[in-house]
């Protein structure tokens, strides 16, 4: 998985491109973490471009929310595919993150 990195109006995007899974989730919690010691607590996740997440992808994505709340922040969630909401609403996690459309909608929300 790539990941990139830009600050949209004060607000961290992190673009991620390819599979949310076992073996990318620790680069997410990484990315996160490197926001955090920046100070940038208020964070969208950009998925547009990933095609494909499993139980570790979203296990990455609840300990990184965990994370950030604890610092007071909050990650929300932009531009998922179809396959990606499925299974966010199948597991109902839909409920624990703000979800939009795209990331410029979710950068304004702050």
């Amino acid at each position: 998985m790539e990941i990139y990195e830009e600050i949209n109006d004060g607000i961290a995007v992190l673009t991620l491109e390819g599979r949310l899974d076992a073996v990318s989730s620790k680069g997410l919690k990484d990315a996160v973490n490197e926001l955090l010691k920046k100070e940038k607590s208020s964070i969208v996740l950009n998925m547009l471009k990933v095609d494909f997440i499993d139980s570790s992808g979203l296990g990455s994505l609840v300990s990184c929310l965990k994370t950030v709340n604890n610092e007071r922040g909050d990650i929300r969630l932009a531009s998922l595919q179809d396959q990606v909401r499925a299974i966010l609403e199948l597991t109902r996690l839909y409920r624990v993150f703000q979800i939009f459309d795209d990331s410029d909608t979710a950068v304004k929300s702050y």
